[in-house]
């Protein structure tokens, strides 16, 4: 095994995981991140290290079974440890009910809901033997309820939920700390930027959700002592309505 002490993130992209990332290198982990397409993961790792921290990516589906085994094998061979594993993999899209084909359900459960239980399932696998370790689960709006358009994002988000619940009752007795963070708010992105203008005008005003705080709510996560254990909290900008 590996002699350094490792942080997982399932889904590092450009914002939210992203920041993870850099927010636990900082505290002294070995970044190791992943996305579908390894060289999109370069600029991250770059950062990372230009800031002075460490970090390793890594290509993988997160959808694949096989690909998840090996990728938790690697990195605890290779780096070390992997004490937190966050999943942060996106897969929010819209579609009238009546539009909305198989593929694309299947498709946003087996990125959101299937995916989560193959990394949680092997990211146990590994922690519980040691006694400790942080878990987290990204969650969004979507969570918690429905709306129009959302049937298929909002199916899987309510089974990753679920799957975090249930791993937190079962985990937290054996010293696994699982949270479920709900994001609930427009997050400071491209994606925003680009296609909601107006929205991510509200950003001079800290209407948007900056994703160095959501980092830095995950990094307090995992820094909470087991006599006072988050299970899940909501982020959300001042001004939203809920």
């Amino acid at each position: 095994m590996g002699s350094q002490k490792a942080a997982l993130i399932i889904g590092a992209g450009d914002a939210t995981g992203g920041a993870v990332a850099r927010r636990f290198a900082r505290g002294g982990y070995v970044a190791c991140v992943t996305r579908r397409d390894a060289e999109k993961l370069i600029p991250l790792t770059q950062q990372i290290e230009a800031e002075g921290g460490s970090a390793r990516g890594f290509g993988s589906d997160a959808r694949k079974e096989e690909e998840v085994v090996e990728l938790f094998a690697t990195i605890e061979r290779e780096v070390g440890p992997i004490e937190v594993m966050v999943f942060n993999i996106g897969a929010n899209v819209n579609f009238p009910i009546r539009e909305m084909t198989e593929r694309v359900y299947r498709k946003v459960w087996e990125m959101a809901a299937l995916a989560g239980f193959l990394t949680g399932r092997e990211a146990a696998r590994v922690m519980v033997p040691r006694g400790q370790g942080t878990i987290i689960f990204t969650g969004a709006t979507a969570s918690l309820r429905g709306g129009p358009g959302f049937a298929a994002f909002a199916g899987a988000k309510f089974a990753l939920r679920a799957l975090a619940q249930s791993m937190a009752r079962e985990l937290g007795p054996q010293g696994i700390h699982v949270a479920h963070p709900v994001i609930d708010g427009a997050i400071d992105t491209a994606f925003i930027r680009d296609n909601f203008p107006e929205r991510y005008k509200l950003k001079a005003e800290d209407g948007i959700l900056n994703p160095d705080h959501i980092a830095d709510a995950y990094w307090h996560l995992h820094a909470q002592p087991r006599s006072a254990w988050t299970h899940e909290l909501d982020l959300r900008p001042w001004m939203e309505t809920f």
